[in-house]
């Protein structure tokens, strides 16, 4: 497990200096700057704040200057607001992560829920009913579902208000979030309950006289919940880069949103600094998903 873990690490690193590249030469790929703006700036002016932000040297120098600095503790100053970027991205941070927790926790209890009662309901109108709103989530893009539920919720109904800075609603945003890897699970829990209800240890079980509850939660769902875990790496990478469109539409002040910002007004510091804290996140996800999964299944043999 520990060479398995240092493993991990290692290429978790290659993994993140190729996405901090690939990002760097990108936004510098883009045609402007961070200082070109509607009004007209004197070229005196732009060249002094290049020379502050070492934008004026060649591109590998800025890259490597970056780095370092990052290596250090130093995440930068945003070129857009001049603020420290650690305590504002952290701060906003907090924000997307009880959005995010929040609909992870829901798409993973009601996808497990249903996916079950589909499983035991097989061919019956409950199975029915929720493979069809199911096939309606997975089909039915995040930011979509968020303009309708704002549009029907909110100014139709009135339910909702819209923001709050003091007291911000985060129903519609986490049922935006979670529908999609809800129903996702839900399918998964289903395939996996029946393949594991027609397995030979089940009908032993059965056999022996073991109830049906046990039989059911005890023996065939821990089974079945082995591809959810395996999912639960890539559906924190969905709501945590879903979240950056979802906040924007309901004015949430989150990461996300912080995010898409800083790509409109090339801001770059702000747009490294929350790709290098995102990747290192998804990595933090991936080694934990493949930990838990060997904690359910010690069968499986992690090299």
């Amino acid at each position: 497990m520990a060479k398995y873990i240092a493993k991990r690490i290692l290429l978790a690193i290659v993994s993140i200096w190729i996405i901090t590249m690939i990002t760097f030469i990108a936004m510098n790929a883009i045609p402007g700057g961070p200082f070109n703006k509607e009004k007209a700036t004197s070229e005196a002016v732009i060249a002094t704040l290049e020379a502050r932000y070492n934008l004026d040297k060649p591109l590998g120098e800025q890259y490597v200057l970056y780095m370092k600095n990052v290596l250090h503790g130093d995440w930068g100053i945003s070129l857009h607001s001049g603020r420290p970027i650690w305590n504002d991205m952290i701060s906003k941070f907090s924000v997307s992560a009880k959005l995010g927790g929040r609909a992870a926790i829901l798409a993973i209890i009601v996808g497990i829920i249903l996916g079950s009662i589909a499983a035991l309901t097989r061919n019956k109108l409950p199975d029915r009913l929720i493979i069809f709103f199911t096939t309606l989530g997975t089909a039915m893009p995040s930011f979509v579902l968020a303009t309708l539920l704002l549009l029907v919720f909110c100014l139709k109904l009135g339910w909702f208000q819209v923001y709050s800075a003091s007291n911000p609603n985060y129903t519609l945003p986490v049922i935006a979030l979670s529908v999609y890897p809800m129903a996702y699970i839900t399918r998964l829990t289903k395939t996996s309950m029946l393949d594991a209800l027609n397995q030979d240890y089940i009908r032993t079980a059965r056999a022996k006289g073991v109830s049906k509850i046990k039989v059911i939660f005890v023996h065939a769902l821990r089974n079945a919940l082995i591809p959810v875990i395996t999912y639960v790496g890539p559906m924190v990478a969905y709501i945590l880069t879903g979240s950056m469109v979802v906040e924007n539409i309901f004015t949430i002040g989150g990461l996300g949103s912080t995010f898409v910002t800083s790509i409109t007004n090339q801001d770059y510091s702000t747009i490294m600094a929350v790709t290098i804290f995102l990747a290192i996140l998804m990595v933090i996800a991936n080694l934990i998903t493949d930990i838990i999964y060997k904690l359910v299944d010690p069968r499986i043999k992690l090299d």
